[in-house]
């Protein structure tokens, strides 16, 4: 299995979970406080996710290597 399948089993697993908590029929819905903190869930881990990809390709580009012997061969 691909990495990319991987990731996308865990994506549609995590999305089944909290639709099936989200649209729940009103007899099994959460809590209220629980629910309010369900329902923008995915646009929360989606900030988490830009602001960690984000601080990755900051820190990988403060840290790159400069090669100057290919720079030499060139």
């Amino acid at each position: 299995m691909t990495k990319l399948a991987q990731w996308l089993c865990g994506l549609a697993l995590l999305g089944s979970a909290w639709a099936a908590l989200a649209l729940a029929p009103p007899g099994l819905q959460p809590p209220a406080p629980l629910r309010q903190a369900l329902l923008p869930l995915p646009v929360y881990l989606l900030v988490a996710f830009g602001c960690y990809s984000l601080a990755t390709v900051g820190y990988r580009l403060a840290t790159f290597n400069d090669c100057e012997e290919a720079a030499a061969e060139l």
